[in-house]
This record gives structure tokens, sequence and C-alpha cells, in this order.
């Protein structure tokens, strides 16, 4: 499994959440899902290829098909996604990264209340670390 960054393109994002969604899937299989009057059968079946040699992806053989499955988890995806966003975008402050998310949508009061809920949770499970001195 790849470790570290996981930088994905769109089309190898969409191919994975296929993979998530059904566990295992033939070319045609996601060729079908993922559209196939915006891709290529050709197109898919080389991704799904480049995605395995970055170990992404791996397959077995069922007849004359190979049936691919996911090597990475949707959270080691989304985490590095998030980290990656957060560091090339904010430089690294997640406060800004939340104030320009929260500025730019319409936040609903349930999900206000949830993200007060998360971070209450973070706090009592990691307090923050005491001043030098203290």
């Amino acid at each position: 499994m790849p470790s570290g960054k996981l930088r994905l393109g769109d089309l190898q994002l969409k191919i994975l959440r296929v993979l998530w969604s059904s566990g295992e899937c033939g070319v045609t299989d996601v060729h079908q899902v993922i559209g196939p009057a915006k891709y290529a059968y050709t197109t898919v079946a080389t991704m799904l290829r480049k995605m395995e040699a970055r170990k992404l992806v791996a397959h077995r053989v069922e007849g004359r098909r190979f049936v691919y499955y996911p090597l990475v988890r949707e959270g080691a995806v989304t985490r590095s996604a998030a980290a990656e966003f957060v560091d090339r975008i904010f430089r690294g402050s997640l406060t800004a990264a939340v104030c320009q998310l929260l500025d730019s949508r319409d936040v609903s009061r349930e999900e206000l209340e949830a993200l007060e809920r998360l971070i209450a949770e973070r706090k009592e499970a990691d307090p923050p670390a005491r001043p030098q001195g203290s």
C-alpha cells in the first residue's frame, strides 16, 4: 500500500469510489458506473493499470477478465487530500481553512452543532499542550 501523500486525479478518485462501494469490479463495470459517454473503455482500462502500478488497486483473474479491488482505504485518501489542501492552500493553517469554508458555504445549525461537538470531543481526548514554563 502506498504511504504518505495519495495524490489522485479526478478519474482515479471516481474509479476508487466505484471500487469502495462495490468491493471489486471488472473494467466494464467501472466504465458503466463512471459514464461511458464521458470516458472511453480503453481510458478506464489504462487508468486501472496505472493505478495498479502505484499500488492503489490490484486485480485477480476471473475467466478472461481482470477483477479489480482497492488497496487503499477511503479514509486514507480523504486524510491525505485534506492535509494536502490545508498545507498547500492555507499554508498549514487549519483555522484559516475552516474560516474560509464557513464563509464560503451555507452551514446549517445542525452542521455547526456537529462541529462544536467534534471540537469538544477533541479537546477532551487531546488537551492542548501547556505553555513552557508553567
